[in-house]
C-alpha cells in the first residue's frame, strides 16, 4: 500500500514519464530494493590523504587493533582504492593470511595490481566490484573493512544485503567514516546505524578516533537476511519517523 501511494503521489506531481525516469536511473539490480532517501557522495580521490600523514597519527595500527586483526585472517578491503589499508592489512594477517582488495575504479585497481606486484604482497587478490555488489566469495571473511567509502555507495540496501553472505560465522564489518551530511563526504553516525539495522546487521563497537579523524563503527550480522522488499529505508536525520515508504 505505501509503495502504490508513494507511486500515486509520483504520477500526480511529476507524471507518469517522470516516474518511470526516476527508477529508470537506477540499476536494474538495485530495483528490488528500497531507494536510499540520501544525497551521495560524489567519488572522490582513492587517496584520502597521503599515507605518510595517516601513518603519522597511526591510524591503520589504531583501526587493525581495534578489529583484533591477527594472523592467518581474512579479510576484505572494500574501495581499496591505493591500497593503503591493502598493504598494511596483507603484514598483519601474514602468510597464512589473506586479503581481498576490492574497488568499481578499474584504473585504481591496476595501479594496486602494480603495487601488489611490486612489493610481492602474496596474501594479496584483486577484486573488481560493483556499485551495487562487491561481489565476494560467500562464508570467506572474518572482517570486511569500508574505509572513508560508505558514503559513495549509491544504493547502501542493495550493497549490504549482497555483502552479508560474504561473512563468516563470527564475522565482523568495520566502517570508518567522518560525522557530516552525505553529500559532503560523511555520513551521520544515526543514519550509518539505521541502514546496516535494516539489512539484519547490530552495531557491536563505536567509538570517536582522532587517530583516525573520524569514527569507527563495528557490526555483526544477527537473524535472518530479510528479503529485498521487506527492508524499510531510513529516514534523513531530523526527519519524523525512523523509515519512509520505498
Amino acid at each position: 500500500m505505501k509503495r502504490l501511494l508513494a507511486f500515486v503521489l509520483c504520477a500526480s506531481t511529476l507524471g507518469l514519464a517522470a516516474c518511470e525516469q526516476v527508477q529508470d536511473d537506477r540499476p536494474a539490480t538495485s530495483r528490488d530494493f528500497p531507494r536510499a532517501y540520501r544525497p551521495v557522495s560524489d567519488t572522490g580521490s582513492n587517496a584520502f590523504s597521503t599515507e605518510q600523514i595517516r601513518d603519522d597519527r597511526r591510524e591503520a595500527v589504531t583501526v587493525m587493533d581495534k578489529a583484533n586483526i591477527s594472523r592467518g585472517m581474512t579479510v576484505a578491503d572494500i574501495g581499496a582504492g591505493e591500497g593503503y589499508y591493502t598493504v598494511r592489512l596483507s603484514a598483519r594477517v601474514g602468510e597464512s593470511g589473506r586479503v581481498l582488495a576490492q574497488d568499481i575504479d578499474e584504473d585504481a585497481l591496476r595501479r594496486l595490481g602494480n603495487r601488489v606486484e611490486r612489493e610481492r604482497l602474496d596474501n594479496v587478490s584483486i577484486k573488481l566490484g560493483a556499485e551495487d555488489d562487491p561481489r565476494l566469495p560467500a562464508n570467506s571473511f572474518d572482517r570486511i573493512f569500508m574505509v572513508h567509502m560508505y558514503h559513495e555507495i549509491a544504493e547502501p540496501y542493495a550493497f549490504l544485503w549482497r555483502m552479508r553472505p560474504a561473512l563468516r560465522e563470527g564475522g565482523q564489518v568495520i566502517v570508518v567514516d567522518v560525522d557530516r551530511p552525505s553529500s559532503q563526504h560523511g555520513i551521520e553516525p544515526q543514519l550509518l546505524f539505521c541502514e546496516f539495522e535494516k539489512v539484519g546487521f547490530r552495531l557491536v563497537d563505536f567509538d570517536l578516533k582522532p587517530e583516525i579523524a573520524g569514527y569507527y563503527a563495528q557490526f555483526e550480522a544477527v537473524g535472518e537476511r530479510p528479503e529485498p522488499h521487506e527492508i524499510e529505508p531510513c529516514a534523513q536525520p531530523g526527519s519524523e519517523g525512523n523509515a519512509l515508504s520505498g
